[in-house]
């Protein structure tokens, strides 16, 4: 695969994840991408209120051959927005989004990397349920992410199993091109629906997945759920 001169932009919004980021942060420093492609970090620390802000600092301080990027909020604005700003420094050739917390594995980068170069393709997304092993923290997660799917497929003619996955990489210049408005955990429908308006097929590998449980930080709630079926809705509308 030519992809040696190639590099994967990895955006990582970060909210009080002091517990989980540094692990978080050793484990993308050591995952080596296939066929030596190059790394580059984005972290967006989201007006974090804890050590979150130390850590990336202490991380960058130790690890000064990876291409780090460090962006800071001033003032909490959500998820999306969050991964808008980690967008305007992106300098990579593919994109991926990568929670600050533990429940996603990044060796499975390399899966989503592999499918995208080898297939020539510009959207891929790791889906938790199509890997059979994997443990779910809340039923009601579940049963949520489960029915979202299914409206996205029922509205856009995809083929989803896990659409609220965080694990979603795109070639760099068709995300660059999508104008998002997100600013919290809308990010995912609103760039679904736009990629799928679009025309393309999102395809999906199955990927390992750890869930943490609301104590232990999990902040999605179940009115994101709602407002994720609105927002498929909204764009399906939009002309």
């Amino acid at each position: 695969m030519a992809s040696q001169h190639k590099t994967l932009s990895i955006i990582i919004p970060v909210y009080n994840e002091e517990s989980t980021l540094e692990g978080l942060l050793e484990k993308i420093v050591r995952v080596e991408l296939i066929n030596g492609m190059g790394k580059e970090i984005i972290l967006v620390n989201d007006a974090s209120g804890d050590a979150s802000g130390e850590i990336i600092r202490q991380t960058i301080n130790r690890y000064p051959e990876i291409a780090f990027k460090y962006v800071r909020h001033e003032v909490n604005s959500g998820k999306g927005r969050a991964i808008r700003s980690g967008m305007e420094h992106v300098t990579g050739d593919y994109v991926v989004i990568q929670d600050a917390d533990l429940e996603y594995e990044p060796e499975d980068l390399n899966l989503l990397l592999t499918y995208l170069i080898l297939r020539n393709k510009k959207v891929v997304y790791g889906s938790r349920f199509l890997e059979r092993e994997n443990k779910h923290s809340y039923r009601r997660f579940y049963l949520g992410g489960r029915l979202v799917s299914l409206f996205t497929n029922l509205l856009y003619g995809q083929r989803l199993t896990d659409e609220p996955t965080c694990y979603k990489m795109f070639d760099a210049a068709l995300l660059k091109s999508i104008p998002l408005q997100c600013t919290g955990f809308e990010f995912c429908p609103e760039v679904t629906a736009k990629v799928a308006k679009r025309g393309y097929k999102i395809v999906e590998l199955p990927i390992r997945y750890y869930p943490r449980s609301i104590r232990q930080g999990k902040k999605i709630k179940w009115y994101d759920g709602i407002e994720a079926l609105w927002v498929l809705l909204k764009y399906k509308l939009q002309k």
